[in-house]
């Protein structure tokens, strides 16, 4: 190939891919120096870190804190100082000079999303990041100052380098478009991207054209992990100038690289495949609860096994990601449940290897029935009667909890919590609910793929009908029309914010769009008091949805 006689020189360049946690400053600036150290030995001539490294992502309103952000660049400084031959750009809250975005009461000061280069024992200079998002999940605009040298360029390695972070990336005519006509050979992109199911294709996609049409290699950074409601998949990756994938770090795992790009350096260097469907999915779930229980100190989590699939599903994620002896399930049977789903409970802890005990709730369900027969006497036997079985399991996982450390987890999934066919201080007790955005037809799908190989959940639990038998011979179909056309609906609804007269129009039956959407409505309170849990779409409750609760609207 004729390389032109402007193209970059080989450039060895290093990523680490980190598994970091917001607010622990001095264990991001330990593994930060531990991968500098790393880069050197590899000798690579540039090292990127995710954005915001220092900090975690997202800090939030910990960047409001002037403590908090002048702790953060102490953190920079000793870097820099400890830095060598390789260049660092290494992510970080900088404070900035000018006046405050938006109200003047926004923030008591200014702070930029930047990125620091550091390298022969000197802090060489900062990028600020330029495009702020503010849709979705992010929200950078309530606390970051806009950089305004988008066509910035740095010289490492005898080359004209473009540093840019995340969204900066996304747009055709973005900062990296402008650094590549202002002449740089190389762009590296440092980036903290959540996932949600097929991002990764979707933004490698958009990567590809960009490395393309700037005709310059591109190396993107991610970060990779759990954090609150977010999960980071990394899946970081190095593309010629051509499109050519040089190299692809796994999703959901950390990953060291190195990759030489550059005249005659340009290679495949260890491409990891691109998970799709409910290969993504599961490990999403799996990072997700782990990091939320680890980062957050607790010993373990219990569970509470009634013999169904969501409890069962939420198990044998929890096992994954945490081992089985940090896994506990408490069955609590009371006169409604049925003997197969107790057997059910007891031969799924068994195939996990986790403590189960078998708590009978029915002599404290009779006790609360006789306390409340003054006021309940002479009416029919309903919901206050059901509702007080799950409430009682949520008192009794919280004692659990209270006296010996594990977190409890919401066995809840997104169709239940969406028409609220949920107990509040019930079944949706817990710290986390890890099924939170997962619908009831992709907890059978993950529930099957899980089983590829060995069967951990009973094939009777997935064969029998959901209930929550908390009546006789009840089922979930009625109150609630077949999950299949269910999740259609509240897909149109929900995540594509369709309204009921266009869901309609798309061939579902008028009165149960309605039903549906009521239920939907209605339930804003529930959601609103719900534990978090993972984010695996475009549009979970609480992170991305957020309606108000008092809404006159429809009704």
């Amino acid at each position: 190939m004729d390389w032109p006689s402007d193209y970059l020189d080989g450039v060895r360049v290093a990523g680490a891919q980190l598994n970091l946690t917001v607010g622990d400053l001095e264990g991001n600036e330990s593994r930060i120096a531990e991968a500098m150290a790393w880069a050197e030995a590899e000798q690579a001539d540039v090292l990127l870190l995710p954005e915001l490294a220092v900090t975690g992502y997202p800090p939030e309103d910990l960047l409001l804190r002037d403590d908090f952000v002048d702790a953060n660049v102490e953190v920079v400084r000793r870097l820099a100082a400890g830095s060598g031959h390789t260049t660092v750009v290494v992510g970080f809250a900088a404070p900035a000079l000018g006046p405050p975005r938006g109200a003047p009461d926004a923030m008591s000061r200014n702070v930029a999303n930047a990125a620091a280069i550091i390298g022969n024992g000197q802090w060489l200079g900062t990028y600020n990041k330029v495009l702020l998002p503010n849709y979705g999940v992010f929200d950078e605009d309530r606390y970051f100052v806009a950089g305004d040298r988008p066509d910035a360029l740095w010289d490492m390695a005898d080359s004209k380098v473009g540093v840019s972070i995340c969204e900066d990336i996304w747009l055709p005519d973005g900062p990296p478009a402008k650094q590549a006509a202002a002449g740089a050979q190389l762009l590296l992109n440092i980036n903290a991207s959540p996932f949600h199911r097929g991002k990764a294709v979707e933004r490698e996609a958009m990567l590809t054209e960009r490395a393309k049409s700037a005709d310059s290699p591109l190396v993107y950074l991610n970060t990779v992990g759990g954090q609150d409601e977010l999960v980071f998949d990394g899946a970081s990756v190095t593309i010629d100038r051509d499109g050519t994938l040089l190299h692809r770090s796994p999703q959901f795992a950390e990953d060291l690289f190195v990759v030489d790009v550059g005249e005659g350096s340009g290679r495949a260097r260890g491409t990891a495949e691109l998970l799709a469907g409910e290969a993504e999915i599961y490990p999403a779930l799996v990072t997700g609860l782990r990091d939320y229980v680890r980062k957050n100190g607790f010993n373990g989590v219990v569970i509470g096994l009634s013999g169904g699939i969501d409890s069962a599903l939420t198990a044998v994620i929890a096992v994954d990601a945490l081992g089985a002896d940090a896994v506990w399930g408490v069955g609590m049977p009371t006169r409604y449940s049925s003997e197969h789903s107790v057997t059910d409970a007891r031969d799924l802890a068994a195939r996990l290897g986790i403590r189960f005990d078998l708590v009978p709730i029915d002599p404290v369900f009779a006790s609360h029935l006789e306390s409340l027969d003054p006021l309940f006497a002479g009416t029919e036997f309903g919901v206050a009667e059901e509702n007080l079985q799950a409430r009682i399991r949520g008192a009794l996982l919280m004692a659990v909890s209270n006296k010996f450390g594990p977190m409890v987890v919401a066995t809840g999934n997104k169709s239940e919590m969406a028409v609220g066919y949920s107990t509040i201080y019930g079944d949706m007790v817990g710290g986390f609910a890890v099924l939170k955005d997962v619908f009831k037809t992709e907890v059978y799908r993950l529930a099957e793929w899980r089983n590829r190989e060995t069967e951990m959940i009973p094939r009777s639990t997935i064969a029998k009908p959901p209930s929550a038998e908390l009546r006789p011979d009840q089922k979930d179909s009625d109150s609630l029309p077949p999950y299949p056309e269910l999740d259609a609906i509240l897909e149109r609804y929900v995540e594509d914010d369709l309204s009921p007269l266009a869901i309609i129009e798309a061939g579902f039956d008028e009165a149960t769009v309605r039903r549906v959407v009521r239920m939907v409505d209605r339930n804003e309170y529930k959601r609103r008091q719900a534990a978090p849990g993972v984010k695996i779409t475009t549009k979970a409750f609480g992170r991305d949805r957020r309606l108000p609760i008092t809404n006159g609207y429809g009704r």
